[in-house]
């Protein structure tokens, strides 16, 4: 699972090829015990589940970082390496 990028512990990866979520644009996060995947466009949790805080977090890192993370999302379909987002100041 590559991971992307990660903030206040707070840990971002992607990968594609997850036959549960059929093919849809997203991402996940772990913070601790905790993880969520996030649907790119609507940054919603679509599974798992994460601390409100830690969801804020990442919600707000996801609108910053959509169109990398939908630039991503089109690599890892193709099987090229992930492109590392800057993180959340």
């Amino acid at each position: 699972m590559p991971r992307i990028s990660a903030f206040y512990g707070i840990v971002i990866w992607m990968y594609h090829d997850e036959i549960h979520h059929r093919g849809r644009r997203h991402f996940h996060a772990t913070y601790g015990d905790d993880e969520a995947s996030i649907d790119i466009e609507t940054l919603a949790v679509i599974a798992g589940e994460l601390p409100p805080r830690a969801r804020r977090l990442v919600a707000e890192w996801g609108r910053t970082n959509q169109a990398a993370l939908r630039e991503n999302w089109e690599r890892a379909r193709r099987h090229e390496p992930l492109e590392p987002i800057e993180p959340l100041q």
